[in-house]
């Protein structure tokens, strides 16, 4: 079965942004990284995996402590994202605190070795997840339709934000970046804009 650019696009931008288990071909990632608008396109179904802690604890029939369910998302989302996020917020705090110029952030940028710097940027996204899955779980207890739509309007906004960042920006070396904002230009921001539209 031929896949149509699109199809391919969804699954390639599936199988890069999520653990979810697709498949992953050439195909689907040369589809994906020609179309940009398939990373917010993908952030809704993602979105709605993400909020299934949110979800469970709304359903269940005893009554679950925000902060439980703060640390249950935080724990979620790597599992169904991966954790290359977290391994880029890592090497951003390590190079936002090492001393010398922008060849030497960029040089820490590529080092493995986790910092102080990084450590400090992990533990502040972490803290945000928990906070933010708590304050979700208090909208969930109004309202578990508003909550899971909260959840996928966070992905879908945060994808079309990188989707945005692939149009326009200019990778400083050849490496992942390069390889996604080389396939795409300032025009591919309206087919972002046209699938972030309903969000």
């Amino acid at each position: 079965m031929v896949l149509t650019r699109p199809v391919a696009a969804l699954r390639g931008a599936l199988g890069f942004l999520s653990r979810i288990p697709v498949g992953r071909t050439d195909r689907d990632w040369e589809a994906f990284r020609r179309t940009p608008a398939a990373m917010p396109a993908v952030g809704y179904a993602i979105g709605a995996l993400v909020s299934l802690p949110v979800v469970a604890a709304a359903l269940v029939p005893v009554r679950v402590p925000p902060l439980t369910v703060g640390v249950a998302f935080a724990a979620w989302l790597p599992l169904v994202t991966g954790i290359t996020h977290l391994d880029g917020v890592a090497d951003l705090g390590d190079a936002a605190v090492v001393h010398g110029d922008a060849e030497r952030r960029r040089a820490v940028l590529k080092d493995s070795a986790l910092g102080v710097g990084g450590t400090v940027a992990l533990a502040l996204v972490v803290a945000g997840l928990v906070a933010a899955g708590a304050a979700v779980t208090g909208v969930a207890a109004r309202s578990l339709a508003d909550a899971v739509a909260l959840v996928v309007l966070a992905e879908v906004g945060a994808k079309a934000a990188t989707a945005a960042l692939v149009c326009v920006g200019d990778a400083p070396h050849e490496g992942l970046g390069s390889a996604l904002t080389a396939a795409s230009g300032p025009r591919a921001l309206a087919g972002v804009a046209l699938v972030t539209a309903p969000a």
